[in-house]
């Protein structure tokens, strides 16, 4: 009884430890997490090199894994460059195996661990923001190292009961043949898959697996064994996410429990090779060390293999589960709610891509095109409502100054975007204005402004994930975009200092007979809506792109604007 009890407190101790701890390095990390993340992805190689290393800094790829769902969903990254962090997640996950196998199993570190304990919940309780999350990550790892001293003291008396041929004997061992080799295997195999199924963690899992071995209650080749089906068991707790959760979330844990039964099928058929070369080793290689290697290369094959099929991955992926959302409903996935910096790009994004189809409606209208039907209006409409419900539904604050000010950038850039929606579904467009001169340039004016307004919004929904250029003010702007900022909002200034003359000039013709008193005010009225118009898809463009807080910018030539750093 006290040796199942050392056990399960060791697991406990373990799992509690490893929860503090990458809760607190997932604080230290802060928002820098979604942006590595964003920007590392570049390719599927380059994503699964950085979510590996990212996943062994905070130690928890199922952080890694949420993140890369939320940044897909958005459409800040590609499917494919989810597949690469997902993928890159699992071979950093193995680090932890590491250090049980180096460390863990080896030295009585408790002497150490309680004092460590101490100093981070002191950190912890006393300090606030990154102190306090550096005390956690302490007294986590701490606890880690004293769990795996008290598993350690459970695994020697455990030992004194079971020994290795008590255990199904594997593919490998000595005078095993390949029936009986195989069905041992294979059972162990479903032992390890139903201990991390039932922990929830692959790494406490492992750590069981390698502190038996080290006490002597498994042999080399079973504890390869248990690792299989450890692996595989990790896809359990990403599946049960998955329920209910969207179809990105639904593809990303699909494409996760594949992996990870390919590379366990790679595993199996490898196994009576892998098991001679790991007897061969452990002559010179202790054993622990061999099961952490084994760990680590077992999901670096896997990854090897699958990597380069990235794309044909993908369209199996995506054949088994075909998506019926709209493009709207991918994009305001609420899984991206769980990060401040996701959530808002991807508002801003939603918003960037209504304007530019607002402004390709009235530029078309304007040019002599067909007017905007009602039904675009209200759909536009629709989608920033949902947008603003998306944005009220934010689980916490922006951790940063940048953050706030992106996000403050961002609703008033929705703002605007709702009243020009608004614009032209009370007013509508009645058509060209023709006659005078000043009609013509009203026309003129509002034209330029939509045409580059359409500029800056597809601008924005082009931009690599989480681009430097949609950061706000303070940085500069490509030479396009600044270029067609500086259009929109010169053109939205001449449109108001030409309102006043054009009310008078309007007016003014009434008593001579060139107009009724009726045109001469439905001109007016067409005029103001046209300013209104160019106004707010100004205001909207320049917010969307952190600079709506120059409002001289209009005043401003292209080489006056204040594009670089400050």
């Amino acid at each position: 009884m006290s040796t199942a009890i050392a056990i399960i407190g060791g697991v406990g101790l373990f799992l509690l430890g490893m929860t503090i701890m990458t809760d607190g390095l997932k604080a230290l990390a802060g928002s820098a997490l979604r942006t590595v993340l964003g920007k590392a992805a570049a390719t599927p190689i380059s994503g699964a090199w950085w979510g590996a290393v990212i996943t062994l800094l905070v130690q928890s790829s199922s952080a890694v894994t949420m993140t890369t769902i939320g940044l897909v969903s958005a459409g800040l990254l590609t499917f494919p460059q989810g597949l690469g962090l997902v993928f890159g997640a699992n071979v950093g996950t193995t680090g932890t195996g590491w250090l049980v196998a180096l460390i863990g199993v080896r030295v009585s570190l408790s002497a150490y661990a309680l004092p460590l304990i101490f100093a981070g919940a002191l950190a912890k309780l006393l300090g606030s923001g990154r102190i306090a999350a550096a005390g956690a990550a302490v007294a986590g790892f701490a606890l880690v190292l004293y769990g795996l001293t008290t598993l350690q003291e459970g695994m020697r008396g455990l030992a004194e009961s079971l020994h290795p041929s008590d255990l199904p004997a594997v593919l490998g061992a000595p005078g095993v043949g390949w029936i009986s080799g195989f069905v041992g295997l294979t059972t162990l195999i479903a032992i390890g898959l139903v201990m991390t199924a039932v922990m929830q963690s692959s790494t406490a899992a492992i750590a069981v697996t390698i502190s038996a071995f080290f006490a002597g209650a498994v042999s080399l080749e079973q504890g390869a064994a248990l690792i299989i089906g450890q692996n595989i068991g990790t896809a359990t707790s990403s599946a049960l996410a998955a329920i209910g959760a969207s179809t990105t979330a639904k593809r990303l844990a699909l494409a996760y429990v594949l992996f990870k039964l390919i590379a366990a099928l790679i595993a199996i058929v490898a196994f009576p090779f892998t098991a001679a070369v790991m007897k061969f080793l452990v002559a010179s290689i202790d054993g622990m060390t061999l099961l952490a290697a084994y760990h680590t290369v077992y999901n670096v094959v896997g990854v090897a293999v699958l990597l380069p099929a990235t794309q044909w991955f993908t369209r199996v992926v995506e054949r088994l589960l075909p998506s019926k959302q709209t493009a709207l409903q991918r994009a305001l996935d609420p899984s991206a709610l769980a990060s401040p910096v996701i959530a808002i790009e991807t508002a801003r994004r939603v918003v960037a891509d209504v304007l530019t189809k607002m402004a390709t409606s009235v530029s078309a209208a304007l040019s002599g095109g067909a007017s905007i039907a009602r039904g675009e209006i209200a759909k536009s409409g629709e989608a920033l409502e949902e947008v603003r419900d998306f944005l009220s539904e934010l689980k916490e604050p922006p951790e940063t100054e940048d953050e706030r000010l992106r996000m403050t950038s961002t609703l008033h850039a929705l703002d605007h975007a709702s009243r020009l929606v608004e614009v032209l579904a009370d007013g509508g467009l009645r058509g060209q204005l023709a006659g005078t001169s000043f009609d013509i340039r009203n026309v003129d004016l509002c034209k330029q402004a939509m045409r580059a307004t359409q500029a800056v919004g597809s601008s924005i929904t082009s931009e690599s994930a989480l681009s430097d250029r949609a950061a706000p003010i303070g940085w500069s702007l490509s030479p396009e975009v600044a270029t067609a900022l500086a259009d929109v909002a010169g053109a939205a200034a001449e449109l108001d200092a030409l309102q006043r003359d054009y009310r008078t000039a309007t007016l003014a013709s009434v008593a001579p007979g060139k107009l009724t008193a009726a045109d001469a005010f439905a001109r007016i009225d067409t005029a103001r809506l046209l300013d209104r118009i160019a106004h707010h898809a100004w205001r909207s463009a320049a917010h969307l792109v952190g600079r709506g807080e120059h409002d001289d910018l209009a005043a401003l030539s292209i080489e006056e604007a204040p594009l670089e750093p400050s």
